[in-house]
């Protein structure tokens, strides 16, 4: 059984800085991609990051050079470094696994989903 438990969400003031982990069991995690996605309240979810197995990397435009996706693979978790908060990064971020190739930030080609881990960002 697979599941994935984000953590590290929270409050914060515009500007600061927050790491999300997500912590993965029941996979493979060293060949997995898998990656982060949020969303707000009335939106789409959307992806902001994602990593390949082989360690490629996948960023939104609009969270490029704030944050930072990596991944532990003896830890089996996934980190997202989130800097330069904005209130528009509020959201609740959920943590996504597939196996294999390919990956990117699209949606729907993720299998495994965890609960989520809620971000919010404060003017």
């Amino acid at each position: 059984q697979v599941q994935l438990v984000e953590s590290g969400g929270g409050s914060v003031q515009a500007g600061g800085s927050l790491r999300l982990s997500c912590t993965a069991s029941g996979l493979t995690f060293s060949s997995v991609c898998i990656g982060w996605f949020r969303q707000a309240p009335g939106e789409e979810r959307e992806g902001v990051a994602a990593i390949s197995g082989a360690g490629s990397t996948y960023t939104d435009a609009s969270v490029a050079g704030r944050f930072t996706i990596s991944r532990d693979n003896a830890k089996n978790t996934l980190y997202l470094e989130m800097n330069r908060l904005k209130p528009e990064d509020t959201a609740m971020y959920y943590c996504a696994a597939k196996a294999g190739w390919p990956c990117s930030l699209q949606r729907k080609i993720f299998t495994y989903w965890g609960q989520g881990t809620q971000v919010t960002v404060s003017s």
